[in-house]
C-alpha cells in the first residue's frame, strides 16, 4: 500500500480491503469459542462473500476503527499495520484505546457482523530480506492478535527483492510463517488471509520458484482467502486490471495468467480469490483503478460465472459505505 501500505506498492490485482452492518447476501459466519478469545466478544470468520476494507490513514477525530455506520456494507475491517518492530498507524491506535473502549468497539462490530483484524507488514517491512525468523515472527504477531482481542490477521507481504530472486526463499518463508500462524490462530476460530500483488500469480519466467502459486500449493488450505492487489505495483504492466476483461478473464500484457479466472485455472480456489482495488484513482494507488459503478458490473460478471469470494478495497475513508454500496449493487445488493 502506501508508505506503510501495500497498495502504494501493488494496486494491480482486484482483491483489496471498514466496518459494516451484517450483509444480507447469504454471508455465513463462524463464531470463535469463548476460550479462543480473551474477552466475552465472539470473533467472526466470514465464509464469503467477504467485503474487506483496510485503514492506515490518520483521520481527524477517530482513534482506531470508525463508527460502524461509516462502513456499512463491509464485513471485515483491517487495521494497518503490524510491523516486525510492533504496531504502527491504525494498529497502534487500537492499542492506545483503553481495554474498556476496545471491548465496546469489538461488541459493536460483532453485533453488526463485522470482523476486526490487523494487517501485517505492508510496504514498510521486508521480512525475508531483513532476516526475520518466520516462526518467531508468527508467534509474536499471533500473540499480539490475541492480546488485543482481534479476529485474525492479514498477511500483506511486499518483500519484492526476496520474491524477485526466484530462489524459493520468499515462498519458503511465507509457508513457514503461515503454518506457524495457524498453529497459534486455529482455523475456524481466527481469520488468516493473504494480500499479495496479482502479478505474483503470473505464469512467468521471472518467478521460477512459483511465487504465490507455490505459496497457495503449499499452505493454501490454511488460508481463509487471498486478496490479490489487482494493480501492477511494478514499473511495467500499468494497463492490466483496468477493464472487466483483463481483471477477470485475460490479464495479458506483462503479467499473463494473473486475472481472477486465470488464477483459479492455475489451481487457486476461485471462491478464495477476493477482488482487491484502490478506492481512488490517485493517492490510493498509481494504477489498477476502476470506477465503482464499472467495478460493480465486473463483480456481477464474475458472480454469473460462479465466483462468490467478495471485494477488498484500500482504503478508509476514501472508500467508505457509499463506495461498497455501489460496488455491491448489481451482484450483492444489501
Amino acid at each position: 500500500m502506501f508508505a506503510l501500505s501495500w497498495f502504494s506498492v501493488l494496486l494491480s490485482l482486484l482483491v483489496f480491503r471498514g466496518v459494516l452492518s451484517a450483509p444480507t447476501c447469504g454471508l455465513s459466519l463462524k463464531a470463535r469459542s469463548e476460550s479462543g478469545s480473551p474477552s466475552t466478544a465472539k470473533g467472526l470468520v466470514p465464509n464469503g462473500p467477504r467485503f474487506v476494507i483496510y485503514s492506515d490513514k490518520w483521520v481527524s477525530g477517530i482513534t482506531g476503527p470508525p463508527p460502524v455506520s461509516e462502513i456499512q456494507g463491509y464485513n471485515v475491517f483491517a487495521l494497518s499495520f503490524l510491523l516486525i518492530s510492533g504496531p504502527a498507524d491504525k494498529a497502534l491506535e487500537w492499542t492506545q484505546l483503553s481495554a474498556s473502549d476496545r471491548s465496546t468497539v469489538k461488541s459493536q462490530y460483532s453485533a453488526a457482523g463485522v470482523s476486526l483484524i490487523v494487517s501485517a507488514f505492508g510496504s514498510t517491512d521486508a521480512p525475508t530480506s531483513s532476516g526475520a525468523d518466520p516462526t518467531s515472527t508468527a508467534n509474536t504477531m499471533a500473540a499480539w492478535v490475541k492480546q488485543f482481542d482481534l479476529d485474525g490477521i492479514d498477511v500483506d507481504y511486499e518483500d519484492f527483492n526476496a520474491m524477485d530472486k526466484s530462489d524459493g526463499s520468499a515462498e519458503s518463508w511465507l509457508a513457514t510463517f503461515t503454518r506457524q500462524l495457524r498453529t497459534q490462530l486455529p482455523q475456524g476460530q481466527f481469520i488468516l488471509s493473504h494480500a499479495p500483488v496479482a502479478p505474483w500469480f503470473s505464469v512467468n519466467n521471472l518467478f521460477a520458484a512459483g511465487a504465490y502459486l507455490k505459496v497457495d500449493q503449499t499452505v493454501g488450505n490454511l488460508i481463509d482467502w487471498i486478496s490479490p492487489s489487482i494493480t501492477s505495483s511494478f514499473t511495467t504492466g500499468t494497463t492490466e486490471y483496468t477493464t472487466c476483461d483483463n481483471l477477470l478473464n485475460t490479464a495479458g500484457g506483462d503479467w499473463p495468467g494473473s486475472a481472477v479466472f486465470e488464477i483459479a485455472a492455475s489451481g487457486v480456489n476461485l471462491n478464495k480469490i477476493v477482488i482487491g482495488k484502490p478506492g481512488l484513482s490517485a493517492g490510493d494507488a498509481s494504477n489498477g483503478y476502476i470506477a465503482p459503478a464499472t467495478l460493480a458490473g465486473c463483480v456481477e460478471q464474475a458472480k454469473a460465472k460462479g465466483w462468490d469470494a467478495g471485494v477488498m478495497v484500500w482504503e478508509f475513508p476514501d472508500a467508505a459505505a457509499s463506495w461498497i454500496q455501489t460496488v455491491r449493487s448489481q451482484a450483492f445488493p444489501e
